[in-house]
């Protein structure tokens, strides 16, 4: 077999396939008749049997196909695998009985002088190194590509050698806990490079077809692909223009009459094999390009459709941080996505018919995100545009301000919006008390409230930039400054040992601490900072004398709270010289957001406790699955959904991305920031996720993230049981990478320092698009809830 330049050096153009079509017909010919009949033999690859994948392996019939196409192919012969096991074969002659392995005795002893005799003609006798491969139909093909799974032995010299590289080969055939694979042998004789590497015909990281992906080594491919080396990466357009590479100031190894000659290898195989291929290729010492393995791409990353939205979790991740339920996503999403939608149309910031067809905040994996184009935090996708009109949102609403009428009636508005929640609150009678037509009743109240808490409250943010109530230096005070204070007097001496939830009855502005949920526990910080020079602390109060706790920490318990009513929500607002007092307009807005969500919550646990005693609902913990309209059909004695008792609950998901789009499945993709990650971490598997570290050894944890130095093919085990991948070196392009774009399991290589900077048992968020690896604090149970609020 020829190399590429010799076979189409003069008038050779792309798609030519002289003998291919052929081939493959004369091969199928010949398995019909010869399969049935076949023990292990040795068939040359320029023979039709050598295109038969169940006789000859993917690997194998793969690079005979491309031969029989004129693409630069080794020459060899392929031991094929029988097509039964045979009844008792013997040891191989000059093997002491009982030596050989299970794999090996199916070769018989009657095989092993033709093998001989091929072995003495393709290495010249021995004194030509040969390359022995595994070759099975498992591997290699559409579906599955099981990189790196099986054996291969390089640099074989000699008879002996020989024969237990073909050894080790079957051997790989058998896995713990698995049933051997068919296994046929690929032997080849061994090419120095001088340069080798992968080559992909479409862009499997970035999920691009249009351009290529190259990466390539000193020597043979077989230090990149066994992760050794992360090798030089050369994008280029499908015609081998090179449009960028990576890293920028590394040794250039591949000029651009190569990488030309590269892309129209790849161009080759895409004909030949009706897809992009993913292709280890060499150039030899005499510039001679080698086609070593070809096999189809089995795993793109998503790509999300022109047009997606760019989201990200920005201001709303302040309110709402963890992940939802389908019921709260309808019981605090929706009201807020129709707020600000409210507030952006007043203020003339997005067209009206956009925020018609699009919600400004919506549920990504149970987790709220906004549109950060509607809220004006990125710029617009034309920069043209921005000649034509460069008020972002933020100026417009400034501009609105400017006309004086919007913001002076601002604050009046959000005076008289504050007094008819507080009336509403300090009338309703606890949930328990409640009949269920009032309880509902109640809970539509609250969500449309909800609505006009969450528009005035964006309009002040944007308007009243300056508010009147301030405290020393005219520091503005904040919801959450005021609820610091109210905590640390909670848990001062006189009210030492106060559980969480009595705190929160004493001094519900602490509320402003937590985050919202069905069924979470209300806990707060372990302890309450200095507050004498904080931000929102109270103007002139003296904080000496306070002392924290003793032991370090709060005494709360963490149960869930006690209050049944919500009347103790305003005591604060009721008596004078509370811990609660006057805040700015935003500020109490804020406050009063998060109170009716808390008087939801106790109100859906009342409903909830109401279907599970009527027997509608088998667990009330299971009422966070409903959607709202259901929810509220049963909570005024309609039937719930037949599929109720089948619903699951959502998988953990990591946090959101600070900037991302969804693709046509639903998966998060990251937006690539200008730079590189702060680390110099490269995602070669899209994907995020967040678990706790793990070094392979030891019992792994229920999240595992596996943190190592290199890609090592022999991790492949491993794969399907972790939820993220990160590694010091390695090349996008390796055969562990590979597997784990086909997983879908998150992988990040060149993490500096990875191993030393993320120990065992600390958590991790891999973004394997971005390459993002960040090390996430561990709260304990006492703190778990703490910060959550604004």
């Amino acid at each position: 077999m020829t190399t590429l330049d010799e076979r189409h050096g003069e008038g050779a153009r792309d798609g030519d396939d002289p003998r291919g079509g052929a081939v493959l017909d004369a091969a199928a010919r010949h398995g019909r008749d010869t399969v049935g009949a076949h023990a292990r033999e040795a068939v040359p690859l320029d023979q039709p049997a050598a295109a038969l994948p169940l006789l000859a392996g993917s690997k194998a019939a793969n690079l005979a196909r491309a031969g029989a196409a004129g693409l630069p192919v080794l020459p060899g012969f392929v031991i094929t695998r029988p097509a039964a096991p045979d009844a008792a074969p013997d040891d191989p002659p000059g093997i002491p009985s009982g030596v050989a392995s299970a794999a090996s005795s199916g070769i018989p002893a009657s095989s092993w002088p033709a093998l001989r005799h091929a072995w003495d003609t393709l290495s010249d006798g021995g004194r030509r190194p040969l390359v022995v491969r595994s070759s099975s139909p498992q591997e290699d093909t559409q579906e599955s590509s099981l990189a790196g799974r099986f054996a291969s032995v390089l640099d074989v010299r000699g008879w002996a050698d020989f024969r237990a590289a073909v050894r080790t080969v079957l051997d790989s055939a058998h896995r713990p806990g698995e049933a051997p694979a068919p296994m046929a042998v690929l032997v080849q004789p061994m090419l120095t490079a001088r340069v080798g590497g992968v080559m992909f015909g479409a862009d499997p990281v970035e999920g691009r077809a249009d351009r290529m992906l190259v990466s390539a080594v000193r020597g043979g491919p077989d230090s990149l692909v066994s992760g050794e080396q992360a090798g030089t990466d050369y994008w280029l357009s499908l015609r081998g223009r090179m449009l960028r590479t990576e890293p920028a100031d590394a040794e250039p190894l591949l000029g651009t009459f190569e990488l030309r000659r590269l892309a129209r290898l790849a161009r080759q195989a895409r004909q030949v094999f009706d897809g992009p291929q993913d292709i280890e290729f060499g150039f030899d010492d005499h510039g001679g390009l080698w086609l070593f393995q070809s096999r189809p791409i089995t795993a793109m990353a998503a790509r999300p459709p022109r047009g997606a939205r760019l989201l990200g979790p920005g201001p709303v991740a302040e309110t709402l941080p963890d992940q939802l339920e389908p019921l709260e996503e309808d019981l605090w999403v929706a009201p807020m996505a129709r707020g600000l939608a409210a507030a952006l149309d007043i203020g003339g910031t997005a067209p009206r018919r956009r925020l018609r067809a699009v919600p400004v905040v919506t549920a990504v994996g149970g987790r709220a995100a906004a549109d950060l184009l509607l809220l004006g935090a990125v710029p617009p996708r034309h920069r043209w545009l921005a000649l034509l009109n460069p008020a972002p949102g933020g100026r417009r609403l400034a501009a609105a301000w400017r006309t004086g009428r919007l913001a002076s009636a601002l604050p009046g508005l959000a005076v008289d919006l504050v007094a008819d929640v507080d009336r509403r609150l300090a009338e309703t009678p606890p949930p328990a008390d409640l009949p269920s037509s009032e309880l509902a009743s109640t809970l539509r109240w609250t969500r449309t409230t909800l609505v006009a808490l969450h528009a005035q409250e964006a309009l002040a943010g944007a308007l009243l930039h300056k508010s009147p109530a301030s405290g020393a230096g005219g520091r503005s005070r904040t919801a959450a400054g005021a609820a610091l204070t109210a905590l640390a007097d909670a848990r001062d001496a006189r009210v030492r040992g106060m559980p969480d939830e009595h705190v929160v009855t004493a001094e519900p502005v602490v509320l402003a601490l937590t985050a919202p949920s069905l069924h979470g526990r209300i806990r707060l910080p372990a302890v309450a900072p200095a507050l004498e020079d904080a931000p929102g602390s109270a103007a002139g109060a003296p904080r000496a004398g306070r002392r924290p706790d003793p032991d370090g920490h709060g005494r709360g318990h963490g149960h869930p709270a006690s209050v049944t009513g919500v009347r103790p929500f305003l005591r604060s607002v009721d008596r004078p010289g509370a811990t609660a007092p006057v805040l700015p307009p935003r500020e109490a807005l804020r406050l009063r957001v998060r109170w009716v969500q808390e008087l939801q919550v106790r109100l859906v646990r009342e409903g909830a406790r109401r279907l599970v005693v009527r027997g509608a609902l088998d667990d009330r913990t299971r009422v966070g699955l409903l959607r709202w309209p259901e929810f509220m059909t049963a909570l005024e004695g309609g039937p719930l959904p037949a599929d109720v008792r089948e619903r699951q609950p959502l998988p953990p998901t990591a946090p959101l991305p600070d900037a991302f789009r969804v693709a046509a499945d639903g998966t998060v993709v990251a937006e690539h920031s200008n730079g590189p990650a702060g680390d110099g971490g490269r995602g070669v598997s899209g994907g995020r996720a967040a678990g706790t570290v793990w070094d392979g050894t030891g019992t792994p944890p229920s999240d595992a993230v596996l943190v190592v130095r290199t890609l090592d093919p022999a991790l492949a085990p491993l794969l399907p049981g972790l939820t993220g991948l990160v590694a010091q070196t390695g090349s996008p392009l390796s055969h562990l990478a590979v597997l784990a774009r086909e997983f879908g399991l998150p992988a990040v290589v060149g993490a500096k320092d990875a191993v030393s900077r993320f120990p065992p048992g600390s958590r991790l968020t891999v973004d394997g698009t971005t390459g993002d690896v960040r090390a996430d604090a561990v709260r304990t149970d006492d703190e778990t809830g703490a910060g959550a609020g604004r």
